[in-house]
């Protein structure tokens, strides 16, 4: 073989690689701005929603984005949990309605912090609502009100969803309570975990109360940890005694060593803050140590799922009003889980926000 020709042969192998990866970045390209589909015309950035919840349906490869009813947007004026869908956490359908709170209930506000769990092969809907007229003992100049986590119930994941119990709270009702979410211990024992609010109890608390197999409580509340046990919690002002510390958005997680970590949020000096708590005992009852924040940036409210591919994703939302999804890549590190990224190719974020640690 010539020179020549071997330099033509090297030419042309170059120039077909780089016809290779110039084809694979166009379709790259091409799938991430892939047209809206007819059938799931919304983005992210288009889905007003607060306190997102996700379930990854594998049976239907389809995941179920859960949040409080939005009448532009559903259409029904009523209170209750909507639920948006898509194939690939990029394009959702329109959302629709999964549950109305009856009524004749107590409640006429809120649904927020909607869960939806599989439990003794039902599906099970917990959420909060209130009632502002129905005021609840308090001191230093605040108000309580009645404020508490329901339970509803579908034979099927999409609903409808109907009442449990008559709309009873499943912890006492002179409690102001909020965002309750199911966890399951390892002897099978459910729990609902919660937040006792800053209005009532002035340093916000999460507490823990027993299930049966009901989903009905089945004993006293048992207090976890308080606010101001975080470091990074802007603390009340001292000077002002309507102030109070405040506790959101608890979820537990079990990590790939055993690990017993729960997302929850409060405020620090610059707004609202996703952060975590691990168990030192693996128990619920724990005793439980603050970790730094996962996201600040006013972003809260997570929630973990795994993708279709078995990825570890948090969904949380962000700002606090007006709020949007965002969804970050995590990492399962056996004692503790990190942000690895913000998924801004799925969430249409153009300015990421990642909190370094220590920040």
């Amino acid at each position: 073989m010539t020179i020549l020709a071997a330099a033509r042969i090297g030419v042309t192998a170059a120039l077909r690689a780089i016809l290779i990866v110039t084809l694979a970045c166009a379709t790259w390209s091409v799938a991430t701005a892939a047209p809206r589909a007819p059938d799931a015309p919304l983005l992210l950035p288009d889905m007003p929603l607060h306190d997102p919840w996700i379930v990854a349906d594998r049976a239907t490869r389809t995941y179920w984005l859960f949040t409080r009813n939005e009448h532009r947007l559903t259409g029904d004026k009523r209170l209750g949990i909507m639920a948006y869908r898509s194939r690939d956490l990029k394009h959702w359908q329109r959302p629709v309605l999964v549950f109305t709170l009856p009524e004749d209930s107590w409640a006429n506000d809120g649904a927020w912090a909607p869960e939806v769990h599989r439990w003794k092969r039902r599906w099970y809907l917990f959420s909060t609502f209130y009632n502002d007229a129905l005021k609840l003992p308090g001191e230093n100049g605040r108000q309580p009100v009645r404020r508490s986590t329901l339970l509803a119930s579908s034979a099927t994941l999409g609903g409808p969803y109907r009442i449990e119990r008559g709309g009873a709270p499943i912890v006492d009702a002179a409690r102001m309570t909020l965002d309750g979410s199911l966890h399951v211990d390892r002897n099978g024992q459910p729990w609902m975990v919660y937040a006792h609010e800053w209005v009532q109890v002035g340093d916000g608390t999460i507490e823990a109360v027993p299930l049966d197999h009901g989903l009905a409580a089945a004993g006293p509340p048992q207090l976890l940890f308080r606010a101001s046990d975080a470091p990074w919690v802007k603390r009340a002002d001292p000077a002002d005694p309507k102030a109070g510390n405040v506790t959101d958005g608890p979820e537990l997680f079990r990590t790939r060593t055993g690990t017993l970590l729960m997302l929850w949020s409060s405020y620090d000096r610059r707004g609202y803050v996703q952060s975590l708590a691990r168990s030192r005992s693996g128990t619920i009852a724990g005793p439980w140590e603050q970790l730094p924040p996962l996201v600040r940036g006013d972003s809260g409210h997570g929630m973990l799922f795994r993708t279709f591919e078995g990825r570890l994703t948090m969904v949380l939302h962000r700002p606090f009003e007006n709020a949007r999804g965002k969804l970050y890549a995590m990492r399962d590190l056996g004692d503790t889980i990190a942000v690895e990224r913000e998924l801004t190719e799925l969430d249409g974020e153009t300015r990421p926000v990642v909190t370094a640690a220590g920040d």
